[in-house]
């Protein structure tokens, strides 16, 4: 299954309204969640719950983008799958201890910008065809 398509079945693409390729789709999926963790006021009276389901939802990509880099009809270079499937055991690793009240999702907005930054690095210019590495 494709990272698209796991978007898809898991409601993002319809939130996301994006019309270009697959890096736009991931791109914007990252920014979306990114934003939703980055907006949590720890002052707000509804913090927890804000930032409950942001953690929620950046689990829920990550484990999407680790089965896609898993399966092996997945076109990216070897080295690159395996250090994004070991980000993902790190975001969710990460992610138990920020839900217990020991870690800062400050360290999931870094990952996810990082991210981000690679997947714009593979976007196409304008009027060119969509970049073949990626996802299956």
């Amino acid at each position: 299954m494709t990272i698209e398509a796991a978007m898809a079945r898991n409601g993002y693409s319809t939130s996301l309204k994006s019309t270009g390729g697959p890096r736009s789709i991931e791109y914007a999926a990252f920014a979306q969640i990114t934003r939703d963790l980055s907006a949590t006021d720890r002052t707000a009276p509804d913090y927890t719950a804000r930032i409950t389901e942001a953690l929620h939802k950046n689990l829920r990509l990550w484990a999407i983008l680790a089965d896609d880099v898993a399966n092996d009809n997945n076109q990216l270079p070897g080295e690159l799958r395996s250090k994004l499937f070991y980000l993902a055991e790190f975001t969710r690793h990460h992610t138990a201890k920020v839900y217990a009240g020991d870690g800062d999702a400050e360290v999931l907005i870094e990952i996810n910008t990082a991210i981000m930054k690679g997947l714009k690095r593979t976007q196409p210019a304008e009027g060119s065809e969509e970049c073949p590495a990626g996802s299956s």
